[in-house]
């Protein structure tokens, strides 16, 4: 068609000569190159003795490590989170955001293209009068209705080229931003299926130690039995009882404590999970007994591993990039522009080429004097990357420190998770030998009581430093950035 032609062709020779242009325009960047800062990194960790070291992938997927301990109420529960826990579902949200901020400013780069169409009627009423044409000097009959008609049809195109990079800086700045944005979903993530585990181990562990408590009282109900009985034959005095009675009452304390513990422990998993607290229930059910030895990785992989270094390194980078974006208002900025179109009084005049309208058009701005604003800015972008560094530097260091302390936890509670099973058998025997001298009345019933209170403890003491096993090993999972499991040719633990 005539309008294909006459409309289009100019401004898309333009636009060859635009996009021609700016190969040779665009080839240089304000501002520094990104580099990737120095951190300090140890060669080895100082509980490491006994410890195998992995060789982590992370450009492999981080394995389900909950698997570890072969309990599938919990690898639900985390499958749950996953699709319903809100922290998640906001740090998702965040990460698309900040992809879509990517795809706003590198539209930037190349030309936009506006389109406009109007049409115009307009229309006069009036009586006709005689007036004289002040040019021929002839009488001429002017009035009575008139109408106008004007269309317009147009294609316009403007484009600033990225001569000193100032977009394709913020094209870095904002990519390394979203890429912060999707290593803080994996910092998320880690979290959340970390503090769903620990919580889910722990309310396994005060089920076991409410089995414990309860069988206790029933033990204390029969020990109350004994002293009674004694008194009321007159072999014992009632003191016995009074003591048996308040021994009993305190350890019924203990289990309300025990049950109130529980169910803040569930209604922190239904959160975890999505659910409201007062529709989430969890049926009581045997602890989970395996605490997995966990290998730790080799101090350099760690930095390849953790999501919230990957997260703090990738904000650095976008610092840097920002120092670009500031430094290029130093440089002058060029905008080309073309516009083209048609403007007749009827719609067969608009598609010919009488109607052919069109511009060409470029403006260069540059600022002389701003009073030290630009200088300052730019300052401020440098001030900023080095606080990112410091940032990124520190988050290396705690994650090293994370690592240090649940490698000795692990050990340490180990060794007294052993003394404590140790502790727990000796006291049941001595309060079963001594409730049967008191028996025999051989002994005060006060005897019993310590014997009694000590048991007990050891025996509480005994599931606690299990929870404390297994959420040390919880804990050293996420310091080393997730499982291990994602190494080739490691296979994945089956659920029991």
């Amino acid at each position: 068609m005539t309008l294909s032609r006459t409309l289009f062709a100019r401004p898309r020779a333009l636009a060859c000569v635009i996009l021609s242009a700016s190969l040779s325009l665009t080839a240089c960047k304000a501002g520094p190159d990104y580099r990737l800062p120095t951190v300090p990194v140890q060669a080895s960790w100082k509980a490491m003795p006994g410890w195998s070291a992995a060789v982590p992938a992370d450009h492999m997927l981080r394995s389900n490590w909950w698997a570890l301990f072969r309990d599938r109420t919990l690898s639900e529960l985390i499958n749950r989170a996953d699709t319903a826990n809100q922290t998640l579902a906001a740090s998702a949200a965040n990460y698309a955001q900040s992809r879509a901020v990517v795809r706003e400013v590198r539209a930037a780069l190349l030309p936009s293209v506006d389109l406009s169409g109007g049409a115009n009627y307009q229309g006069q009423s009036g009586s006709n009068r005689t007036i004289t044409d002040p040019v021929t000097g002839q009488i001429v009959t002017v009035g009575g209705s008139r109408r106008t008609t004007r269309l317009q049809l147009g294609i316009g195109t403007s484009w600033e080229p990225d001569l000193f990079g100032r977009i394709r800086r913020s094209v870095e700045a904002n990519r390394a931003t979203a890429e912060a944005a999707l290593a803080d979903l994996g910092s998320a993530r880690l979290a959340i299926h970390g503090e769903l585990a620990i919580n889910y181990l722990a309310l396994r562990g005060t089920d076991e130690e409410i089995g414990i408590v309860g069988r206790t009282i029933t033990g204390y109900e029969r020990a109350l039995k004994i002293a009674d009985n004694r008194y009321r034959a007159g072999v014992a005095i009632r003191t016995d009882v009074f003591d048996a009675q308040a021994q009993l009452a305190s350890t019924r304390a203990a289990l309300e404590g025990l049950r109130r513990t529980r169910r803040a422990l569930e209604n922190a998993i239904a959160v975890l999970v999505g659910m409201p607290a007062g529709d989430f229930r969890l049926a009581e059910a045997a602890p989970v007994t395996t605490v997995p030895a966990v290998p730790a990785v080799l101090p350099s992989t760690l930095l390849q591993r953790r999501p919230d270094i990957a997260a703090a390194e990738r904000r650095v980078a976008a610092a840097n990039a920002n120092i670009g974006v500031e430094s290029s208002a130093f440089f002058p900025s060029l905008l080309l522009s073309a516009d083209g179109g048609q403007n007749a009084s009827s719609v067969g005049a608009l598609f010919g080429t009488a109607a052919n309208i069109w511009s060409l058009g470029a403006s260069v701005a540059q600022t002389l004097f701003d009073n030290g604003a630009r200088s300052a800015r730019v300052t401020q972008a440098r001030f900023a990357y080095d606080a990112a560094v410091a940032n990124y530097r520190q988050t290396v260091l705690v994650a090293f420190r994370d690592v240090e302390d649940q490698l000795t936890a692990s050990q340490v509670l180990a060794r007294q998770q052993n003394l404590l099973r140790q502790a727990s058998e000796a006291a049941g025997r001595s309060e079963a030998t001594l409730l049967n001298r008191y028996q025999s009345g051989q002994i005060a019933y006060t005897d019993v009581v310590i014997a009694q209170a000590t048991a007990l403890n050891a025996r509480r003491a005994l599931i606690q430093t299990s929870i404390d096993r297994q959420t040390a090993a919880v804990a050293l999972i996420q310091a080393i950035g997730g499982g291990w499991f994602d190494v080739e040719g490691t296979p994945e633990p089956p659920l029991s």
